[in-house]
């Protein structure tokens, strides 16, 4: 087991990083929460009282990434909206002097330097993140996929920015999953390295068996990616589903000796599973302080009756 790595309390000030731009792929359709994404983007399903993808942005915005590249699809288009102003709301909210839902509406504009383009064609992540060749050109970037939400309080990403400075090359996040699941993520073949929670990623598998995965280390929503990417992305084959991975293409590179992972093992939320997004609304509303404290005491008292119910049910049965 690698011991991943822990922040210091009082971090020493880095140069500016290499890296100012972000790319979020959110061209999936969503199926797993349908009906709800046939006409909603599943990026833009309320986590609390934000859309899930504006976590992201912010996580991205945080880590000093300026310049996001959004790559959408079709009947996307609430994403572009969101990320604009909104005049005639903002007029409204201006005219009643409601200074905290202005902030609120228009704070998703002010984020960064936000970009979009269009996937076309459902081809895979790998096939994403080849769209925003153009637009990246040849800086290294980062890449962050709107399923994984990362607690606002981890510095997940920042260190990722700092490893890719110091070694180079590209960045994965690396979190230990329990070998069941293995077959839901990539997963990587990693070798330790000379500093806490960083490894060399020897080799790559898209969703693996069990019994075929390299490790137990699953590739989780992050990345810090160097240009030559594109061009291995270029004579990438479709793969696993037909699609283009872009866990093949950084199978090639981590065979070079490119590919460094981060071990994480702080607070991430998948927003992408039905169960996961109820927890991570229910984990989330509990901690806000204008909602937690009456709403966790509704929860307490809700849980308590479910344990009620089930006790006298069970009670019922037994007498039956």
């Amino acid at each position: 087991m690698i011991a991943p790595h822990t922040p210091h309390a009082s971090p020493v000030p880095t140069p500016p990083r290499s890296v100012r731009k972000a790319v979020v792929p959110a061209a999936g359709l969503g199926t797993r929460f349908l009906p709800a994404t046939k006409a909603t983007p599943k990026e833009m399903l309320p986590v609390v009282d934000k859309p899930a993808i504006q976590y992201v942005v912010e996580e991205a915005a945080k880590a000093g990434l300026d310049d996001i590249l959004m790559v959408t699809g079709r009947h996307k288009r609430a994403i572009e909206d969101h990320f604009d102003h909104a005049f005639e709301l903002e007029q409204a909210l201006a005219a009643k002097g409601d200074t905290v839902r202005l902030d609120a509406v228009r704070d998703p504009a002010r984020l960064a330097d936000i970009h979009h383009i269009r996937q076309g064609d459902p081809l895979g992540l790998g096939h994403a993140v080849l769209c925003a060749k153009h637009h990246v050109g040849d800086q290294p970037f980062a890449v962050l996929l709107g399923d994984d939400l990362i607690d606002a309080r981890e510095t997940l990403l920042s260190r990722m920015l700092d490893v890719r400075d110091r070694f180079q090359g590209s960045v994965v996040a690396l979190m230990e999953v329990d070998p069941s699941q293995v077959h839901l993520y990539g997963c990587a073949a990693v070798e330790p390295s000379d500093e806490d929670g960083v490894v060399r990623v020897t080799g790559l598998v898209e969703k693996p068996s069990p019994e075929n995965a390299p490790s137990n280390y699953a590739v989780i929503g992050r990345y810090v990616l160097d240009p030559e990417v594109f061009g291995v992305l270029e004579r990438t084959a479709p793969g696993r589903g037909g699609e283009i991975q872009l866990t093949d293409a950084l199978q090639e590179l981590a065979a070079g000796g490119t590919v460094h992972g981060v071990v994480f093992d702080g607070l991430r939320y998948d927003t992408g599973d039905k169960g996961d997004y109820l927890r991570t609304v229910v984990r989330l509303a509990c901690e806000r302080p204008d909602l937690g404290p009456e709403f966790t005491a509704w929860l307490k008292q809700f849980v308590a009756g479910l344990d009620q119910n089930g006790a006298e049910r069970r009670q019922s049965r037994a007498a039956a």
